[in-house]
């Protein structure tokens, strides 16, 4: 594996910013350039990023976590298990064991505090990890299943499936919850896509408290750059955050969007945008 690759998360505070634009726009210009980049896109309750790159899909396999299952002829009704556990997926209900899967977060404690083994962690579907390739761009994204409430552990196992690569380009969920800190954590420096509105600026800076306690550099695109007040400019001004760039609200973005088209492909005045805020990450990011 290449010792040099870096990893740039791209986040925003808030869904509708135009991030999944921004990662895959970003993910074709360099993998174009380099031959060597993946997409990875961690916002697995509903991922879109396979819309615009259209990848080929060529391994999928199914994501697991774990969950107890209580032999009730060997339970003595401790309650150790329900004790321990701080999320109470496994309780003692009069004498008996009551589990809930969907609450359990695969910690294993119960199993471990058992005086007398009753406890045993089974496996369960969470959903499923698929990448492909699609050109030059490598890609991985999870589907988390319906029904399912926890992204967290499919997000580890989308991870872990990025395969090497120069540089890999993670579209993160949306928000500043558990799910962007598991999808960003690692990350070498993290795009921050936000739009000029009230909502855009309070979700901004939300987002920005969050990689400062993260301690992962940032700086942060502009989408829809020409509407609200400036008051986004002069935050970013404020706080020294660099804006890396910028896209106007230019309705052929949104019909090109609407499509399942990018950018670069579609409008070419917009070409050198990417390439150009390419060249700002790689400053920011060379090893």
């Amino acid at each position: 594996m290449n010792t040099n690759s870096i990893t740039i998360a791209v986040a925003s505070g808030k869904g509708g910013t135009g991030k999944t634009t921004v990662a895959t726009n970003l993910s074709q210009i360099i993998a174009r350039s380099t031959g060597s980049a993946v997409y990875v896109d961690c916002d697995v309750e509903e991922p879109n990023g396979h819309i615009f790159i259209k990848p080929e899909i060529d391994q999928r396999r199914t994501a697991t976590m774990q969950y107890p299952e209580v032999d009730e002829d060997t339970c003595i009704s401790c309650g150790k298990c329900g004790e321990i556990c701080q999320f109470k997926a496994i309780v003692i209900i009069g004498d008996k064991p009551f589990v809930s899967p969907e609450m359990c977060h695969d910690c294993g404690g119960c199993e471990l505090v058992c005086p007398v083994g009753a406890v045993t962690m089974k496996d369960r579907r969470i959903g499923i990890v698929e990448s492909g390739q699609a050109g030059d761009l490598l890609f991985v994204h999870g589907r988390l299943d319906i029904g399912q409430v926890m992204s967290p552990p499919l997000i580890r196992a989308v991870r872990g499936s990025i395969p090497a690569a120069e540089v890999t380009i993670i579209d993160c969920p949306p928000g500043t919850s558990c799910p962007v800190i598991e999808s960003i954590r690692g990350a070498d420096y993290t795009v921050l896509v936000t739009e000029p509105t009230p909502f855009g600026l309070h979700d901004l800076r939300l987002a920005v408290e969050m990689l400062d306690e993260l301690r992962i550099p940032y700086g942060v695109f502009i989408n829809r750059s020409d509407i609200g007040t400036g008051e986004t400019n002069k935050y970013c001004s404020g706080r020294s955050i660099e804006i890396l760039g910028e896209l106007k609200d230019d309705r052929r973005i949104a019909e090109s969007y609407s499509r399942g088209e990018m950018i670069v492909d579609s409008l070419p005045e917009y070409e050198n945008l990417f390439p150009g805020m390419y060249e700002k990450l790689k400053a920011k990011t060379s090893k």
